[in-house]
C-alpha cells in the first residue's frame, strides 16, 4: 500500500496542482489531507474546490480554524484580533470562504485521523500534534515528548506537519514523520514538499518528494486575487515566505513584540534590513527529488 500526504498547501493552487499531478504518477492507494489548506495565498476556495473529493480524508490545521474564529468573531486573543489590519489577509481569506459556501467544510475536519491496518503498524495524522494542531514535529522533539504523546494517543507512526519542514526521527519502536509543506516550505527549497508512505514488509516507508511549480504564477496571483491589496501587511510578509521559503511571519512578529514595535511596513523594513542574512536566495531547481530522509 502507499498513501500520499500533502499539507500546508495556504491557498497555493500552482503548488497543489504540481503536487497532484505528481502524485497520479506515484500509483498510490490513497491521499490523506493533513490540514492548512486555508489562508496565507490568494487561492484558498479553489484549493478546497480541488481537494472537495479528498476532504473524507483530512484532519484540522490552526489555519483553517482561523477561517472559523474570524467568521465567529471569536480567537485565541482577548483583543479584538479581527480588527487588527495587519490580519487582513485572514479576513479576505475566510470572506471568500464564506462567500463560496465552504466552511461548513471546515466545521467538519477532525484533529486526528487514523490508519489501523491488520499487521501493519498504527499510522495517527494530525496537523500538528494530536494534543494541539500548533504543536508541530521539529528538531526541538526530545524522547520525553514522544513518550508522552503516544502515551495518550496510542500509535507506532506519527505524521505531522504545521512547522512546513520536513523531518524524520525514531524513538525506541515510534516513528515520527513531518511531510513539509505544499505552498509554502520553510526549509530554503521552495519546490513544493509532500510524502509518501509505502507499507513494506519493514513497515512504514517514507518517501520525501519535492516538486517544482510555477512560483511566479502563484505570486501573481497575490496581486490579480486582489489579496495583496486588501490583506496588508501579513499578505506581503506570506509572500515574500514563497519568495525566499522561509518563515518571515513568526519571527518578525517576536521581534516587533520584544521591541515593543508596532505592526507597522516600517518595522518590516528594519526588520528586513537588519536581519538581511534570513532574505538569502532560496534553492531553485526544476528537478523533482525524493528521498528516504528528508
Amino acid at each position: 500500500m502507499r498513501i500520499a500526504v500533502i499539507a500546508d498547501v495556504h491557498g497555493n493552487l500552482p503548488a497543489l496542482d504540481a503536487v497532484l499531478a505528481d502524485v497520479a504518477d506515484q500509483r498510490v492507494d490513497g491521499l490523506v489531507v493533513n490540514g492548512d489548506l486555508a489562508n496565507r495565498g490568494p487561492d484558498t476556495v479553489a484549493v478546497f474546490a480541488r481537494l472537495e473529493t479528498a476532504l473524507a480524508c483530512a484532519t484540522l490545521g490552526n489555519h483553517d480554524d482561523l477561517m472559523l474564529m474570524w467568521a465567529g468573531r471569536r480567537g485565541p486573543r482577548s483583543e479584538p484580533w479581527f480588527d487588527d489590519p495587519f490580519w487582513g489577509t485572514v479576513g479576505w481569506s475566510a470572506g471568500e470562504l464564506q462567500r463560496a459556501g465552504r466552511l461548513d467544510v471546515i466545521e467538519s475536519l477532525p484533529m486526528t485521523l487514523a490508519i489501523d491496518l491488520p499487521g501493519a503498524p498504527k499510522l495517527l495524522f494530525s496537523h500538528g500534534s494530536p494534543r494541539h494542531y500548533r504543536e508541530g514535529y521539529g528538531t526541538d522533539l526530545t524522547p520525553e515528548l514522544i513518550s508522552e504523546i503516544t502515551e495518550a494517543h496510542p500509535a507506532d507512526v506519527l505524521i505531522g506537519s504545521h512547522t512546513h519542514r520536513p523531518y524524520l526521527t525514531s524513538w525506541g519502536r515510534y516513528t515520527v514523520i513531518n511531510t513539509g509543506a505544499v505552498g509554502a516550505p520553510f526549509n530554503g527549497d521552495r519546490r513544493a514538499h509532500y510524502l509518501i508512505l509505502e507499507l513494506t514488509a519493514g513497515g512504514w516507508q517514507p518517501e520525501f518528494r519535492r516538486v517544482p511549480y510555477d512560483v511566479d504564477a502563484a505570486l501573481e496571483r497575490f496581486e490579480s486575487s486582489g489579496m495583496l491589496e486588501a490583506g496588508g501587511l501579513s499578505a506581503k510578509i506570506f509572500r515574500e515566505e514563497i519568495v525566499h521559503a522561509r518563515s518571515f511571519l513568526v519571527p518578525f512578529l517576536m521581534w516587533c513584540e520584544t521591541d515593543g514595535r508596532h505592526k507597522s511596513g516600517d518595522a518590516w523594513n528594519e526588520f528586513k534590513r537588519r536581519f538581511e542574512a534570513r532574505f538569502r536566495p532560496p534553492e531553485v531547481s526544476p528537478f523533482v527529488s525524493s528521498s528516504p530522509t528528508p
